[in-house]
């Protein structure tokens, strides 16, 4: 493991049933590989998030699911229609993984990557304003 964790991302996941723990330990593994300086943390008292240089994106376990919530303003293509809920949200859409099926790894890890190019580049709600402007 390259990337530093933090104890309470741990603890959030460690008390979930197994299959939930599985999927946020995927999607854990998937940010990190998609840049090894997005640091872990926890928000609205015990939510894990992922940010560089702002939100890349946040777990919640449902009763039925996994939300990956990605931060990107609806400005990320999304080519392979992973996303599930939120496309009209203004801040974030959710991924919605449930029990027993796969992460389109390839897919999730290029959203990562872009958000965190567009976070780099002075976040997405920057990158909107300009984007009026053209």
């Amino acid at each position: 493991m390259s990337h530093e964790v933090d104890p309470r991302v741990d603890d959030y996941i460690n008390r979930l049933p197994d299959w939930q723990q599985e999927i946020c330990q995927e999607v854990r593994d998937l940010v990190h590989e998609a840049d090894p300086e997005v640091e872990e943390t926890i928000k609205r008292t015990v939510q894990p998030y992922f940010v560089l240089q702002g939100n890349v994106c946040a777990l919640l376990a449902a009763k039925t699911h996994v939300n990956v919530f990605l931060y990107d303003g609806a400005i990320v293509p999304d080519p392979e229609g992973i996303i599930t809920a939120g496309h009209d949200n203004k801040t974030a859409r959710t991924v919605a993984v449930r029990q027993g099926e796969p992460i389109n790894k390839p897919a999730l890890l290029a959203m990562f990557r872009q958000i965190i190019a567009n976070n780099r580049a002075g976040g997405w709600r920057k990158l909107k304003r300009e984007a009026g402007r053209s």
